[in-house]
């Protein structure tokens, strides 16, 4: 019946009126998909914010005085951060060797902890993971989210998807009170649902409850996964520029530019 309305609304004009049909159904499920995207795309993440910590990596840090990078070891359940090279170049083999025995000892001061020392360890290092992991946790709820087609990035075939600010949403604290005033878009992959990238940036003026300062439009952020594994996708890149007026009277300005490698598994290179 749907379809010989569709006909009669065209003049009989069959193929043009099956084009507009289909048209017509594919924005309605497009439409309709988009909550499952999100779920479906919210799981993947809380897996992979998993099994992080079975995975050891490289990671170059841009500074102030120029690129620095680390091998990033799990040790005794925690990670740990060896420099092996500064502005691209790896470390002299005098550093390189000292940095090695900072290792060593690391690993030899872990592994003589006492059972309250270990838990103390292990509880400061999750704390901070879901510190971490929290602004990209409350992206789903903090925005409503529109469908708006398939594209490529990356070379990964991804749902488009705009996010706008969600009326009545409630940061559950104050590294998430930002994204009130945020807006941004979200790329997921078709296949797997796994974010391939995720950007957002402040649209209008942020008060931080609790303290004197403002973030303002400017700041704004940039994540992109990949897979490193067999159903595994890391953070593979992150980028922040934050904007705060400190007082109301005083701008600041940070950034921060990290890209992460070489993704391994943990006993694989501890072994090496």
């Amino acid at each position: 019946m749907l379809i010989r309305q569709w006909l009669t609304l065209f003049g009989g004009n069959r193929p043009l009126g099956l084009l507009f049909f289909c048209f017509f159904l594919m924005l309605r499920a497009g439409t309709m998909d988009v909550q499952t995207i999100i779920q479906k795309s919210v799981a993947a993440t809380e897996e992979d914010f998993k099994l992080a910590p079975q995975y050891n990596h490289k990671e170059q840090d841009r500074t102030s005085e120029g690129p620095k990078t680390y091998q990033v070891t799990m040790i005794e359940g925690t990670p740990y951060q060896r420099l092996i090279a500064v502005n691209g170049r790896p470390v002299s083999p005098q550093q390189a060797e000292e940095e090695k025995k900072k290792q060593e000892k690391a690993v030899r001061e872990r592994r003589a902890e006492s059972a309250q020392q270990h838990q103390e360890r292990i509880a400061k290092y999750e704390k901070e993971r879901k510190r971490n992991h929290a602004m990209m946790e409350q992206l789903t709820r903090a925005f409503k989210f529109q469908l708006l087609g398939q594209g490529k990035a990356r070379g990964f075939t991804v749902y488009i998807l705009k996010a706008t600010p969600r009326p009545g949403y409630q940061p559950p604290n104050l590294e998430t009170q930002v994204l009130l005033g945020m807006q941004g878009e979200l790329w997921v992959d078709v296949k797997t649902y796994q974010w391939v990238k995720v950007t957002a940036r402040v649209i209008h003026p942020v008060s931080i409850e609790g303290f004197l300062a403002e973030v303002e439009p400017g700041t704004q952020f940039e994540l992109e996964k990949s897979p490193v594994a067999s159903g595994v996708w890391q953070v593979t890149h992150f980028s922040m520029k934050s904007q705060a007026k400190v007082l109301h009277l005083f701008n600041r300005v940070s950034s921060e530019d990290d890209t992460y490698f070489d993704y391994r598994p943990a006993a694989e290179n501890l072994a090496r």
